[in-house]
C-alpha cells in the first residue's frame, strides 16, 4: 500500500475503510478506570486507581494517534473526499465543544442576572456578599493578550506553511505553544492567589472554577495538539496542499481563544462589580 503513488487510492472507491483497531475499545476501559479513580480519591482517598486510570488513558490515546499518524501519511489513503469529512468532523467537534461551554456561562448567567436563587434575600446581589473578585485588567488581562498573540503566531505559521515557508512555519508553532504554557502557568498563579476558595465557597466560586477551569484544561489540550503538529512540521509531514492536521489544531486554537474572550468580558469584566437586581 505504501508504494502507491500520492494521491493513487488502492480501492475503488474514494473512501477510506480503517483497518480493525483495539483502540476505541481499550480506550473505553481506560476512560472508565479514571472516572472510577477520581470517585475512589474523592470517596475514599484511595490514588492508585486514578493513577493507573490517568495512565491507562495517556497509553491509549498515544498509540491511537500514533495509528492515526501513521494513515494520514500512507498514500492513497486520504483522498479529498476523505479530507473533506475529516474537516467536516472537526466543525462538528467544535460545535460541540461549544455547546459544552454554553451550559458553563448559562449557569453563571442564570446566578448573575437572578442572585436572588442564591440567597433567597429579594434584594440579591451577584456577585454574592462577602465575594471579592478578580480584578479584571491585572492578570485576566494579561492572559487575554497572551492567548491573542497566540492567535497571531498561530496564523503566521499557517500562512508560512502555505506559502512553503518552512522556518516561519516552525518558529510560529514554536512561539504559540510556549504562549500556551506561559497561559498556563498563569493561570495555576491565578488559582493559588485566588481571593476566595476553590471548594466550600458557594456558587460563584463553583461558577467560576468550572467555566474557567475546563477552558485552563482545553488550553492544555489545544497546547500539546499543537506541539505535536510543531514536531510533524519539524519532520517534514506537511505540504502546502496537504495539511489538515495543523488545520485541525489552528482551528481548535482559535476556538479557545474566542471562549476566552467571552470569559473575560463576561466573568472577569461584566461580573466584576456589583450587579443591581431585578
Amino acid at each position: 500500500m505504501a508504494s502507491n503513488p500520492e494521491g493513487a487510492t488502492p480501492y475503488k472507491h474514494p473512501y477510506h475503510l480503517v483497518d480493525p483497531s483495539p483502540w476505541p475499545l481499550f480506550s473505553a476501559f481506560a476512560g472508565g478506570l479514571l472516572v472510577t479513580g477520581i470517585i475512589l480519591k474523592a470517596h475514599y482517598g484511595m490514588l492508585w486507581p486514578l493513577l493507573a486510570g490517568f495512565g491507562a488513558v495517556l497509553l491509549c490515546m498515544f498509540m491511537w494517534w500514533r495509528d492515526v499518524l501513521k494513515e494520514s501519511r500512507t498514500p492513497g489513503l486520504h483522498t479529498p473526499v476523505v479530507r473533506l469529512g475529516l474537516r467536516y468532523g472537526m466543525i462538528l467537534f467544535i460545535a460541540s465543544e461549544v455547546m459544552f461551554f454554553v451550559a458553563f456561562f448559562w449557569a453563571y448567567f442564570h446566578f448573575a442576572l437572578y442572585p436572588e436563587h442564591v440567597s433567597g434575600a429579594a434584594r440579591a446581589i451577584w456577585p454574592p456578599q462577602g465575594i471579592k473578585t478578580f480584578d479584571p485588567f491585572h492578570l485576566p488581562f494579561l492572559n487575554t493578550m497572551i492567548l491573542l498573540l497566540s492567535g497571531c503566531t498561530v496564523t503566521w505559521a499557517h500562512h508560512a506553511l502555505i506559502e512553503g515557508n518552512r522556518r516561519d512555519l516552525i518558529r510560529g508553532l514554536a512561539l504559540t505553544v510556549l504562549l500556551g504554557m506561559l497561559f498556563t502557568g498563569l493561570q495555576v498563579w491565578e488559582y493559588m492567589v485566588a481571593p476566595f476558595p476553590f471548594n466550600g465557597g458557594g456558587v460563584y466560586p463553583s461558577t467560576f472554577f468550572l467555566a474557567t477551569g475546563f477552558h485552563g484544561f482545553h488550553v492544555i489540550v489545544g497546547t500539546i495538539f499543537l506541539a505535536v503538529m510543531l514536531f510533524r512540521a519539524m519532520a517534514g509531514h506537511f505540504t502546502a496542499e496537504r495539511h489538515f492536521g495543523f488545520e485541525a489544531a489552528a482551528w481548535y486554537w482559535h476556538f479557545v481563544d474566542v471562549v476566552w474572550l467571552f470569559l473575560f468580558v463576561s466573568i472577569y469584566w461584566w461580573g466584576a462589580g456589583e450587579i443591581a437586581p431585578h
